[in-house]
């Protein structure tokens, strides 16, 4: 019997990708979103679309839950409505979710859902080495604030008697979504460039494995908690770069000072500036094998299917 997904931010970067690889193999999803007429367009007819977790019946069967719904953090400046808008569109979702999962009949046995590595925010002093899952958060940080808050509100589905795993997600690496077509085109133009000392950690991970480890999630009864969705190659932001520019056969020669970012993006800025070497414990320890292990392997698999530059 395939297996049903509800997929909160279905039509997302990586929603979208993952309802298109669980529907090639044969399962079926039920996707929430606001606009239920796009997303429909967007995903499909063979996708169940709902505006309102409400209209679900409290006899449907789901299998698994996958909780991807949120605004984009990076984008316009943390003002105090920003923030209050970051946190509602997670919060205000994993509260209607809660409420599902306790009138269904039968209730998933999982719930997988996205938090980021903003969660270790910018600590003081920087680790000595590669932190796994038992790293600290900072509390007063807001990106470490809003990523705790996503996890306690995951976590509360334990108490109805789900297995649940948040993935703290890096910078996800794909076509068609993602910083990486921005960058990608900066690169092409020969305008990619170091932020800041470029010596901070930037923790990445190929759309592919993002997919692959929701899915490594779903499948493995004994994980659990928080995972690192991270490639295992720790790289600094002055790395990526220079990567990123040779996977088009350019140089990065640009750089941006750190004063400029803070300046223009307030403590925003710290996506970019701010960072500390991660390390995929659990993901490896459960069984994960990653597709792209390596940055330079995962840029030219992307260069290759990327579009050409203008002019």
């Amino acid at each position: 019997m395939s297996s049903t997904l509800l997929i909160t931010g279905a039509t997302g970067f990586i929603g979208r990708a993952l309802v298109a690889r669980h529907l090639r193999e044969g399962g079926q999803v039920i996707a929430l979103s606001r606009d239920a007429a796009r997303a429909q367009q967007l995903l499909g007819q063979q996708v169940r679309m709902l505006s309102r977790l409400d209209d679900l019946p409290d006899s449907a069967r789901i299998d698994a839950c996958v909780h991807l719904a949120g605004a984009r953090v990076l984008g316009p400046p943390w003002s105090a409505a920003r923030r209050a808008l970051l946190v509602q569109s997670r919060h205000g979702v994993a509260m209607a979710l809660q409420a599902l999962l306790k009138r269904l009949h039968e209730r998933p046995k999982v719930l997988v859902a996205a938090s980021a590595i903003g969660y270790y925010g910018n600590p003081a002093l920087a680790p000595a080495a590669a932190l796994d899952e038992r790293g600290p958060p900072q509390p007063g940080q807001f990106q470490s604030d809003l990523c705790a808050g996503i996890e306690r509100d995951a976590l509360a589905a334990e108490g109805l008697g789900l297995r649940v795993v948040c993935l703290r997600l890096g910078v996800v690496l794909g076509q068609g979504g993602g910083a990486y077509p921005a960058q990608a085109l900066a690169a092409r133009l020969g305008l990619g460039a170091v932020l800041g000392s470029g010596q901070q950690a930037l923790a990445w991970l190929h759309l592919d494995d993002a997919v692959g480890l929701v899915q490594h999630a779903l499948a493995t009864p004994a994980l659990r908690g928080p995972v690192n969705a991270v490639a295992p190659e720790v790289c600094s932001q002055a790395e990526f770069t220079r990567a990123l520019a040779a996977s088009f056969g350019r140089r990065a020669w640009l750089r941006v000072p750190a004063a400029a970012l803070r300046l223009s993006m307030g403590e925003m800025s710290e996506l970019l500036l701010g960072g500390v070497p991660l390390a995929p414990a659990a993901a490896l320890q459960s069984g994960y094998r990653f597709r792209y292990p390596q940055l330079e392997g995962a840029l030219a698999a992307l260069a290759a299917g990327a579009e050409p530059a203008p002019g």
